[in-house]
């Protein structure tokens, strides 16, 4: 039922802090603009309180979550187009009306390698959508086809590109309307002054091409994120410096932490030292090496390739699991010059990076990442954690464990939160809920369940420069918001300010 007066004041509550901290304190909603009101400068202007309190009992009102990579749920795959358009947009519809029960408000459908035929059809059908009953679909994530073979998961080898043409590579693939100046994009999907919308790209920094590629896309709007990659330390930090803002499923597909060439995950741990491509003495360019320096791993990119058809064939085998590509990517040993730098002398003041580290999504299963990888990586750079579910066609937190179909003939076997390829020991992607990750990260890594719910809220949005609408609680953001329990689970969702889901007693 509408309030008479259009306010809302949800009260008995603890609210999260953008810190990660959990406040006792009311708020007040706009319910029939769907926004978040400063409580105290509304009723100065207009001299009344909400007409509608609702008591949530001592429980946690939070800003709905925020899913930047999931590949599919409840039965629809967004890397399938059968040529139906009406019958594409209709699924999406349909995810977006029933993930509301796991918390998430707002989702970024992630489309793997395909034929590039497909991209610009699939793009456009992607661009934002909301409706009044539904999580915001808030644009699109190209996962691929610019990424390493040796690193390729279970992405198709026979479309893997290369960018040799730089942004014209991607324009060819992409098509050029869906990688227009951001405010032209947002325009043409729907002319809306306030419209809101993301893109993101992840690619292999090392691929011929990409590097200027992705700086172009930078400069419009796109998030590149770094992924599916063997980029060795060197390239993985000029390729942050060029603009990378995030890296893709922290730990799957891509090199693992080694003390010599931490690589891409040693972005979390990014050195002072090693930041700065104006110190002659800094191993660091500021450009992407043109051929195998003491710190590049472009040299060996080749056999790798070569090592991953052998074992998995031309045609590409059976699909693998990302998060299990056990490809041997060999360390690199870094030759340092030595600096004679002052050092600081205050205890506690550290060294700023000459870039922003970028963030980087976690798959918080229990099975993509152990929790030890998951604490280690939140001690690293808490700041920059973003929770992600990966999720594939067949998440549906009531589907039952056992036989169910995929794609191609193939068929997923369901057993909790694994998935596996049937007669293999596979794994085929996650079902896992946003929700669940949540919980799982906060017992995984000691944090409180406020920080761990920044993870799936603030981090994200800020990630996609969209904190002031989204993942937060500031006055004049959309009122998108979950309710859970102390224990983290969900218990009503709510998007622009109307309930559109609650649990059934």
């Amino acid at each position: 039922m509408e309030s008479l007066n259009g306010l809302v004041c949800f009260t008995n509550c603890l609210l999260p802090s953008e810190d990660g901290s959990l406040v006792e304190q009311d708020l007040w909603i706009d319910e029939r603009r769907g926004v978040i009101l400063d409580a105290q400068r509304t009723f100065f202007l207009r001299q009344e309180r909400p007409a509608t309190i609702i008591d949530l009992g001592g429980n946690i009102l939070s800003p709905g979550f925020m899913d930047i990579q999931i590949n599919g749920a409840y039965g629809f795959d967004f890397s399938v187009f059968e040529g139906d358009h009406e019958a594409y947009r209709n699924g999406l519809k349909h995810v977006a009306e029933k993930i509301v029960e796991t918390g998430v408000t707002s989702l970024v459908p992630t489309i793997i390698t395909q034929e590039k035929t497909l991209y610009p059809t699939l793009l456009n059908l992607l661009r934002p959508y909301t409706s009044s009953n539904s999580a915001n679909m808030l644009g699109w994530h190209a996962e691929g086809p610019f990424i390493q073979m040796a690193k390729r998961g279970a992405h198709a080898p026979q479309f893997l590109l290369r960018a040799d043409e730089g942004f014209e590579s991607l324009e060819k693939v992409y098509g050029a309307d869906n990688l227009a100046v951001q405010e032209d994009w947002l325009m043409a999907c729907d002319g809306q002054p306030d419209s809101l919308g993301v893109r993101i790209v992840t690619a292999a920094p090392e691929i011929a091409g990409v590097r200027p590629a992705m700086e172009e896309a930078v400069k419009r709007g796109v998030v590149f994120s770094i992924g599916h990659s063997i980029a060795s330390t060197d390239i993985a930090t000029a390729a942050a410096i060029s603009g990378a803002r995030l890296i893709t499923h922290l730990f799957n597909a891509m090199p693992q932490l080694h003390h010599r060439d931490p690589s891409i995950i040693g972005l979390l741990g990014a050195s002072p030292h090693l930041s700065s491509p104006q110190s002659p003495t800094s191993p660091v360019s500021a450009t992407f090496p043109l051929s195998s320096g003491s710190l590049s791993r472009a040299a060996s990119s080749t056999s790798l390739a070569k090592r991953a058809l052998a074992a998995h064939g031309e045609g590409g085998g059976k699909a693998t699991s990302e998060a299990f590509d056990e490809l041997i990517t060999p360390p690199q040993t870094p030759v340092l010059a030595p600096i004679d730098a002052d050092f600081h002398l205050k205890k506690g003041q550290v060294a700023e990076l000459a870039f922003e580290r970028p963030f980087y999504g976690l798959i918080v299963d229990g099975i993509h990442s152990h929790p030890n990888s998951v604490r280690l990586a939140y001690s690293a750079y808490p700041e920059g954690c973003i929770l992600i579910t990966d999720a594939m066609k067949i998440l549906d937190p009531n589907l039952k464990d056992g036989v169910h179909e995929w794609r191609d003939g193939k068929r997923f076997v369901k057993e909790g939160d694994k998935l596996y390829l049937e007669g293999t020991d596979t794994l085929a992607g996650s079902v896992v809920t946003l929700d669940k990750c949540v919980r799982n990260f906060s017992r995984f890594t000691g944090c409180s369940l406020g920080e761990a719910i920044k993870c799936a809220t603030y981090n994200p949005a800020k990630c996609l420069g969209i904190e002031n609408r989204k993942g937060t609680l500031r006055p004049g953001a959309d009122a998108d918001l979950i309710v859970l329990s102390r224990k983290g689970y969900v218990q009503s969702t709510w998007v622009k300010g109307r309930k559109v889901w609650t649990r059934s007693v």
